[in-house]
């Protein structure tokens, strides 16, 4: 996902995409221990997204911290 979709996200949309990325990189994570991984370039992906996602976070999180 870039990072001009994610910065038109709204907060709460946001945080949802992370609960999801979180809980499709542990169903990751029990493949590979499973030891049949059937997407592994899918776990960069998912980390990179995750990154992003909470960069944005936080840059709008000080952006009210500034508006303050």
């Amino acid at each position: 996902m870039s990072i001009e979709k994610i910065r038109n996200l709204s907060k709460e949309e946001l945080l949802v995409k992370q609960r999801n990325l979180k809980q499709e990189l542990f169903k990751l994570n029990l493949q590979r221990y499973g030891g049949r991984v059937e997407k592994p370039h899918m776990f960069s992906i998912i980390r990179k997204d995750l990154a992003r996602i909470k960069s944005v976070l936080r840059e709008q999180e000080l952006k009210e911290k500034k508006q303050v």
